[in-house]
């Protein structure tokens, strides 16, 4: 069936038509694709559950005059003929390719409504039975419909998936908590039936493997605060306001709207966008006192990118600092947004409300001193970064420092900036505080770079202030290994029976702690005894 389709919108493309409309397949992603070469039809796919009717409506939207034709299956012709009567799509020059099921087909498969998502389809199957044209395979079977994390909540993922495009592995992973098998809720081996690898293995049990190793590369990378906890500026209140991710995720051409920017209530271009700056940022009340780094640069980029996409667009950027923070590259950066039309307003905003289903961005124009108040199709809020979820256990087991923002603490800021007080661990990106691209790159380089000689070397150079014990003093209590951060210290038995603490060096970093927990006073720090130091004290 799929090479009649093939054949059939070969014939259109040489008629004359500009493109045809379907689904691709490519590096194993389904996606919908403008098919405007020959040899681009040898990708052509048929899934039964990925809709191309809001597809379609927004290439011809953004291409009204061109001439298309469309790979559609039933579900999706109904669903344009519902649209055309509601003026959204216009079916005239428009050609259509597939397969029409009947009305009979249609109600048993329960169909007969259009069908407007994929997620809407109830994983029956029974079109596949039904359909005597065999016009429809099964590709992923997995019942399981969950908010995809990666495009931040604007589409839909299975529970077998792929975490994201151009994933290292790329290869699908269940999410064993709503896994249908993995739960015990239904003996369900849809992925398995399907799975010509046989890759898919349920009685697979979670198991931790203990690998030795020379260095670690801390590089957690970081997250961002979620916008719907700033209501004053709409956000989780309209669904106009988004957050800076989700932009990104939008103006992707990869992501759940293949580039398009849209307005999430209605589906329509934007035409008039403000950027909210400094959301969570520099305020105590969200914990993140500190600046982001990041979101001036990225606001520009958005607002330039915006731009160039549809020139009619128009950009407000309300910030409370306009900061570049690399140099004379990233001030340019920042004028290049401003030449390219991009209207840059500092103050304070009051409120984010809507009237008659149009936005409205009111506050005060600090440089003016004045009131505002800006129509917006799209509000886009740039929210603060902050550390990622989980570090603050990882830093306890690594057992290395931390701020109170759980930040990780260098060794030293300016002459062991990648290096913490631990021996061959080693930090880079966001772990230390909010870092840009290049910044994060240098980062990760300078770490690789320490971990490489770390390995060239034959022998470790170990610092000598280190911990000592006087075993004639150790009470053998073992306060001392209680308290170590570096795991240094173990338990030693001596001839006589007696057990007492042991140090060992390779591991000791010559913090002291232990020095100061031991109660008998057997433990010095070489370079630090108490008749070093009151020599000092009598020679000044």
């Amino acid at each position: 069936m799929i090479e009649a389709l093939k054949e059939e919108a070969s014939r259109l493309l040489q008629d004359g038509y500009d493109g045809i409309v379907g689904l691709r397949k490519k590096w194993g992603h389904v996606g919908p694709h403008l098919f405007t070469q020959l040899e681009e039809l040898q990708d052509l796919e048929v899934e039964p559950r990925y809709p191309l009717a809001k597809f379609i409506c927004q290439i011809q939207r953004k291409w009204p005059d061109r001439k298309l034709g469309a790979v559609v299956r039933g579900c999706d012709e109904r669903a344009l003929k519902e649209l055309e009567g509601r003026g959204v799509f216009k079916k005239d020059g428009f050609a259509f390719i597939g397969v029409v099921c009947s009305p009979e087909q249609a109600e048993e498969c329960n169909c007969e409504k259009p069908i407007y998502t994929t997620f809407q389809c109830s994983g029956c199957w029974k079109c596949i039975e039904d359909c005597d044209k065999e016009a429809i395979t099964r590709t992923n079977v997995c019942p399981i419909i969950r908010p995809n994390e990666f495009d931040i909540g604007l589409s839909k993922r299975k529970a077998v998936y792929i975490p994201f495009p151009q994933a290292i592995p790329n290869k699908a992973t269940r999410e064993a908590e709503h896994c249908l098998k993995i739960t015990g809720k239904l003996d369900c081996k849809g992925c398995e039936n399907v799975c010509e690898a046989k890759a898919v293995v349920h009685e697979m049990q979670d198991e931790v493997v203990e690998e030795d190793i020379g260095a670690i590369v801390v590089a957690t990378g970081a997250g961002a605060l979620n916008h719907t906890q700033f209501s004053v500026y709409g956000g989780g209140v309209y669904p106009d306001v988004i957050s800076s991710l989700q932009l990104e995720r939008m103006m992707s051409a990869a992501g759940p709207t293949g580039g398009e920017v849209i307005c999430p209530s209605n589906g329509a271009h934007p035409k008039n966008i403000v950027f909210i700056s400094c959301v969570g940022s520099r305020d105590e009340r969200t914990g993140n006192g500190y600046c982001s780094k990041v979101c001036c640069m990225y606001m520009a980029k958005h607002a330039i990118m915006l731009k160039e996409h549809d020139p009619e667009v128009q950009s407000h950027i309300i910030y409370t600092d306009d900061r570049g923070p690399g140099g004379k590259i990233f001030e340019d950066f920042l004028t290049r947004a401003e030449k390219a039309g991009t209207t840059y307003l500092r103050g304070r905003i009051d409120n984010v409300s809507q009237h008659n289903g149009k936005l409205s961005v009111s506050g005060r124009d600090f440089l003016n001193n004045k009131e505002f108040d800006i129509p917006a199709d799209l509000v886009v809020l740039a929210t603060g970064l902050m550390p990622s979820d989980g570090v603050a256990t990882l830093f306890q087991t690594l057992h290395i420092s931390y701020d109170a923002k759980n930040y990780l603490l260098q060794a030293h800021p300016k002459l062991r900036p990648v290096e913490t007080a631990a021996n061959a661990i080693f930090i880079a990106g966001c772990a230390v505080a909010p870092t840009d691209i290049p910044e994060s790159v240098a980062q990760g380089g300078a770490a690789a770079q320490y971990v490489l000689k770390l390995f060239s070397q034959d022998t470790i150079e170990a610092e000598p202030m280190t911990s000592v014990v006087d075993t004639a003093r150790c009470s053998g209590c073992l306060l001392c290994r209680q308290v170590c951060p570096f795991n240094a210290i173990d338990a030693e038995t001596l001839r006589d029976g007696r057990i007492v603490a042991s140090i060992n060096e390779s591991l000791c970093e010559g913090c002291g702690i232990c020095v100061v927990a031991c109660r008998p006073g057997a433990i010095k720090l070489r370079g630090f005894s108490d008749q070093q130091i009151l020599a000092e004290v009598m020679a000044l």
